[in-house]
C-alpha cells in the first residue's frame, strides 16, 4: 500500500498525494531544492526534491494533487520521501487527499446537536444554535482541523474537538453543580469557532489573512459579539471571557473559564500524547 501512514523506510513509492506545503530553499553550498509536505487521507510526510529542481518546480503549485516516484528515507528520526520524479495528477481531487476523521462525521454531528440542545438558558441556546446551524460554519467544522500541526490536525478535527471539549464540560458540570452548566457548555460549543474564519480547507489548511493577523481566539470573540446581541450584558461578558481564556488559565476569573481551559487541554493531550505499554 502507498498510504502515507503505512510507508516504511527504504521503500520505493509511486503514488498520488496532495501538496500541503511547498518551499524552494538552498543547501549550504547554494544548490536549490524543494521542501514539500505531502498528504493523503491517512497522514502527512515531508518530501525533498534535490535534482531537476527548476524543471519539476514549474510543474505544480501548493495545493495541487501530484503523482510522485521516490524512496522513503529516515532523517532525524522521521520518515521523509526523496523524490525522483513528480508530475501533476489532474484526475485526483486535492480536497479528497487530506488527513481525515477516522470516526463517522454524521455521528459526531449528531452529538453536536444533542449537546446544543442541552443548553437550556434560552439566549445562550439561541446563540449556540444560530452559530452551529449556520450552513457555512457547519460545513467548515467538517472540513477544517482544530489546529494546523498539533492536536486534531485533520479535516473534521474541528468538529471532533468541539464535541470532545463540550462533552467533558457537560460531565464536569454534572459532577460539580456549583458550575453554571449552561454558560460552560455554551462556551465549549463555540470556543473554537474562530477557526472557521482563521483557516482555509485543505490540503494545506492555510491561514487566511485575518487568521494570520488576528488568530482564532480574537476571531471567535468577534463572531460571538456579532451574533450575540440578544444575550444579557453580564452573560455575554462571561461567555466572551471564557472563550478568551481557553488558552490562558492565568487569565481565567471564573470557574467556567478555568474548566473550559482544562477541558480543552485534556482533549488535546488525549488526542496526541503517545500511549506506551505498561
Amino acid at each position: 500500500m502507498s498510504a502515507i501512514a503505512e510507508l516504511a523506510e527504504d521503500r520505493v513509492v509511486e503514488a498520488v498525494y496532495a501538496v500541503a506545503r511547498k518551499r524552494r530553499l538552498r543547501t549550504r553550498s547554494g544548490a536549490a531544492y524543494l521542501a514539500l509536505e505531502l498528504v493523503d487521507a491517512s497522514g502527512r510526510i515531508d518530501a525533498r526534491v534535490w535534482h531537476d529542481v527548476d524543471l519539476l518546480d514549474a510543474r505544480f503549485a501548493e495545493g495541487d494533487a501530484v503523482r510522485v516516484l521516490g524512496r522513503v528515507e529516515r532523517f532525524r528520526d522521521r520518515l521523509q520521501l526523496e523524490l525522483r520524479s513528480l508530475e501533476p495528477a489532474p484526475e485526483a481531487d486535492p480536497a479528497g487527499l487530506v488527513p481525515a476523521l477516522r470516526r463517522d462525521a454524521d455521528e459526531i454531528e449528531g452529538f453536536l446537536d444533542f449537546l446544543t440542545g442541552e443548553v437550556h438558558h434560552a439566549p445562550l441556546h439561541a446563540l449556540a444554535a444560530r452559530l452551529l446551524e449556520d450552513a457555512t460554519i457547519r460545513r467548515l467544522l467538517r472540513e477544517l482541523p482544530a489546529t494546523q500541526d498539533g492536536h486534531h490536525s485533520y479535516a473534521g478535527g474541528l468538529l471532533e474537538h468541539t464535541v470532545g471539549v463540550a462533552t467533558l464540560c457537560r460531565e464536569t458540570a454534572q459532577l460539580h453543580p456549583r458550575v453554571r452548566a449552561d454558560l460552560l457548555l455554551a462556551a465549549a460549543l463555540v470556543h473554537d469557532l474562530g477557526r472557521t474564519v482563521e483557516l482555509l480547507p485543505g490540503p494545506g489548511f492555510r491561514q487566511t489573512d485575518e487568521g494570520r493577523l488576528l488568530g482564532h481566539v480574537h476571531l471567535g470573540l468577534r463572531l460571538i459579539e456579532e451574533r450575540g446581541a440578544a444575550l444579557e450584558r453580564d452573560v455575554r461578558a462571561e461567555l466572551l471571557h471564557a472563550v478568551a481564556c481557553h488558552h490562558d488559565v492565568r487569565g481565567a476569573r471564573t470557574a467556567e473559564a478555568a474548566v473550559l481551559y482544562h477541558a480543552n487541554q485534556l482533549d488535546a493531550v488525549a488526542a496526541i500524547r503517545p500511549v506506551t505499554a505498561a
